[in-house]
C-alpha cells in the first residue's frame, strides 16, 4: 500500500491546473520518475476510489543552479502526470 503512496508526489494546484479539473475533468499531479502510466492510473484509482479514463506524463529535466563559486550544481529531475477521470468523477485538493 505504501507504493501508491511513493509513487504520487504531490497535486499540482496551477491556474493551468486548476483549469483542466473544472472545464476537461483532468487533475495534474507530480510523480515519481520511475513510474509508468500504468501505475499511476492503479495509484489514483487506489488512493481516490476513481476511475481513470487515461493518463499523460511528461519529463522535466532538473535545472542548472549556480553556486557562489564558477561550479554548477543541479536540481533533481522530476515527471508530471495529467489524469483524465470519468465523467462525474471529481477529485477534492483543496
Amino acid at each position: 500500500m505504501n507504493e501508491h503512496y511513493d509513487l504520487i508526489q504531490t497535486a499540482s494546484l496551477t491556474e493551468k491546473s486548476t483549469l483542466l479539473s473544472e472545464k476537461y475533468n483532468k487533475y495534474v499531479f507530480r510523480v515519481s520518475p520511475r513510474a509508468n502510466k500504468i501505475q499511476i492510473k492503479k495509484a489514483i484509482e487506489t488512493l481516490f476510489q476513481k476511475k481513470v479514463l487515461s493518463v499523460n506524463t511528461c519529463n522535466y529535466a532538473g535545472k542548472k543552479k549556480r553556486e557562489r563559486t564558477a561550479a554548477y550544481g543541479r536540481k533533481s529531475d522530476w515527471k508530471k502526470a495529467i489524469v483524465t477521470l470519468k465523467k462525474g468523477d471529481k477529485i477534492e485538493l483543496a
